[in-house]
């Protein structure tokens, strides 16, 4: 019994000591998984804020605007499309916009006269509300105002713009679909039908009323029907000047006032086939 303990504790030894030859001892190969890409320690101070780092320019790039050129002004958009802001950008290629970020331009043009960036230009600041834009340019007063009062163009309202007009569909066919919208047609709530392959409208449809905010599917039909019913607006607020530092207010409170609500034509009823 005790040889019998003693082969096993030896056979065990030498099955843990590996195989020998010529007096070395060969040690078993012991196979490793490989490391992991994503076991990385990634210290956070070290890491760089984008965010900040895109602030920081945007700054420093207003703020050198202001140095360039001679006017500042600040305008405000009716119904934003940016189709419509892109041909604005292309025509004004002399000039610089920019919009949105308005915490950070506030900060860049100054808060109050201890921390503005050039006299007065607070004042420019308290005028960053809402959906607005700075714009700096060495056109004058006039010409900035002519070409914005000018540049005017309707467009299909969204869903949550007012209606201008009611809009009624007088029953019938609807020739200028194809028959494949009609299951589209009737989801938007439209009494559609195909007869003989036409699309029809099954009786008069009252799609909207003066004043009312418009739905998805209301906005849809009326796109769909080739309606607009919003104007694109830019008006100018207010201005300064970097040579004297006098600022200027362009916009009365009432006219404000007036670009924040949609226009409603109580009166102005329309019928469309």
């Amino acid at each position: 019994m005790l040889r019998q303990f003693q082969g096993c504790l030896f056979l065990t030894k030498e099955i843990l000591r590996g195989p020998s030859y010529a007096g070395h001892t060969v040690q078993p190969s012991v196979t490793t998984m490989p490391k992991s890409k994503r076991d990385k320690k990634i210290s956070l101070t070290k890491t760089t804020k984008k965010g900040l780092e895109t602030k920081q320019n945007l700054i420093e790039e207003l703020r050198k605007c202001v140095d360039t050129y001679k006017y500042v002004f600040i305008f405000s958009i009716a119904n934003t499309r940016n189709n419509k802001l892109k041909d604005i950008r292309t025509a004004w290629k002399h000039s610089r916009f920019f919009f949105g970020k308005n915490k950070v331009m506030m900060i860049a043009l100054g808060n109050g006269r201890t921390d503005e960036y050039k006299d007065n230009l607070h004042k420019v600041s308290k005028f960053l509300r809402g959906e607005v834009g700075v714009l700096f340019t060495n056109k004058t007063k006039e010409e900035v105002q002519e070409y914005f009062s000018n540049f005017k163009e309707m467009d299909f309202a969204r869903a949550g713009n007012k209606a201008r007009m009611a809009i009624t569909l007088d029953e019938g066919p609807l020739t200028q679909f194809p028959h494949s919208m009609e299951p589209q047609l009737r989801q938007l709530g439209l009494p559609t039908a195909l007869k003989k392959g036409v699309v029809t409208l099954l009786k008069d449809h009252e799609v909207c009323k003066v004043g009312d905010a418009l739905t998805p599917e209301q906005a849809r039909i009326l796109k769909l029907f080739n309606i607009e019913m919003v104007e694109f607006k830019v008006t100018i607020k207010c201005m300064w000047n970097s040579e004297t530092g006098d600022f200027e207010k362009l916009q009365g409170e009432e006219e404000e006032e007036a670009m924040q609500h949609d226009e409603v034509e109580e009166n102005n009823s329309n019928r469309w086939t």
